[in-house]
């Protein structure tokens, strides 16, 4: 039998191993110290019972078991808690738990536990697990295949019918997920929650198109509708990822020629499509953002650029920037470069040729188009002014300082384009 047992403090686990290694040795105990490495070991190795705490950081046990069930129906599962944490071990009882171990653990009922959870696996059916590798093996296939096909690749001749027969009419439903971290566990957790949506709904399977893209196939029953599954699978991921995220789908479909080019205009669509914002470390990666900018505003700054610093996709990092600052990232950065400009051309002797180069305009009379777009005045006008004390108070243009976001300058119109050229507006 193949123990896993998953727990964040390494006293307990390494406790468990020991007394079941010394009682049972014939028995083979993995370890997990995170949600995160009961994924791995579930996928990769022939698990037959977890042990795994309740309240764990990411993820409790009873949300690892919840969307575990589907694709490790013959795992058994125990949860342990601690006393004041007694209800969730009967809420896991009722989510299909065999048992529950209440901390301190005590060896003697550990041992009791396992020998009788041992019995029982080894009088099931050895058939029966063989069914459900053969059938888990042949699911694993169909999905591989259908993936190349959604993403416009070779099948070398494979016939699509055994795949696709069942199916003669039917919605696709994809998934893309954005995070600064590894997405595993998301990736996990998605494929697992659509996966029984589609079931409850109609009949179907899903797929993985990359790391951070699953795609659905569903066939529903009559009295299910697309727009229902869809809510219920956006509602069941703003509960269980810790990343933001994105859902789209198909109307009705008769041919599967229709995928490729389905899959091609969602992930266009996706492009422009704004994501469910559920993610940690979105401060810090705009503060990260903000102070690269305030030191290379001079240079030929594009969205793109900085959100590879901060390793976020482009999208994704112009809805977060304008989420936490409230501006655009072309608004801010222009702001920012005209209030440097404004403080050259009061406190300097420069050259407005060269004041303009210096904050990332080196074509003079691009920046003065945008100078005067905002200012009301040619940067000449501005510095006569300023420099006859009778320069109106336009307001401050940008707070410069991170994660402070912008003033409340009047609005430059300028939109909120991914590229900021340096050549023209």
């Amino acid at each position: 039998m193949n123990i896993l047992v998953v727990d964040d403090e390494s006293v307990i686990r390494s406790g468990i191993e020991r007394t079941i290694r010394n009682q049972f040795p014939e028995h083979a105990v993995y370890l997990a110290a995170s949600p995160e490495g009961a994924v791995d070991l579930l996928k990769n190795e022939s698990i037959d019972l977890v042990l795994t705490d309740v309240l764990m950081p990411g993820m409790t046990g009873l949300e690892l078991m919840e969307i575990s069930r589907k694709s490790h129906a013959h795992v058994k599962w125990v949860v342990i808690s601690a006393y004041s944490e007694f209800a969730y071990a009967q809420d896991a009882v009722r989510l299909g738990a065999k048992d529950y171990l209440l901390k301190p653990i005590g060896k003697d009922s550990l041992v009791q536990l396992i020998r009788k959870l041992g019995d029982e696996i080894a009088e099931e059916n050895v058939r029966s697990k063989e069914t459900y590798l053969l059938k888990n093996n042949l699911r694993l296939l169909r999905e591989a295949v259908f993936a190349r096909w959604a993403s416009g690749l070779d099948l070398g001749g494979l016939d699509l019918k055994p795949f696709t027969e069942n199916h003669p009419s039917f919605h696709l439903i994809m998934v893309r997920m954005e995070s600064e971290r590894d997405m595993k566990l998301e990736h996990f957790i998605v494929e697992n929650v659509l996966t029984e949506l589609i079931e409850s709904a109609g009949t179907g399977f899903v797929a993985s198109v990359d790391a951070k893209s699953l795609l659905g196939l569903v066939t529903l029953r009559k009295e299910s509708t697309p727009q229902r599954l869809v809510d219920q699978l956006r509602g069941h991921l703003k509960r269980y990822l810790k990343a933001p995220f994105q859902v789209l789908h198909t109307e009705r479909l008769s041919d599967f020629k229709q995928v490729p080019a389905e899959v091609k205009r969602m992930r266009k669509a996706a492009a422009s499509q704004v994501y469910d914002h559920y993610a940690s470390g979105g401060d810090q990666s705009v503060e990260v953002a903000l102070q690269y900018i305030q030191g290379h505003y001079h240079t030929d700054l594009s969205l793109e650029k900085v959100a590879s610093i901060v390793y976020l996709n482009p999208i994704y990092f112009s809805q977060l920037f304008k989420q936490k600052t409230g501006h655009g990232f072309k608004e801010y950065v222009t702001q920012l470069r005209l209030e440097r400009a404004m403080e050259l051309l009061r406190e300097s002797e420069l050259k407005i040729a060269d004041i303009s180069e210096r904050v990332g305009y080196p074509d003079m009379r691009h920046f003065s188009q945008v100078f005067r777009k905002k200012t009301g005045l040619t940067p000449s006008e501005y510095r006569q002014s300023a420099s006859s004390g009778a320069i109106l108070d336009i307001g401050a243009v940008v707070d410069p300082s991170p994660g402070t976001g912008l003033g409340t300058g009047a609005d430059s119109g300028v939109s909120d384009d991914s590229v900021i050229p340096v050549e023209q507006e």
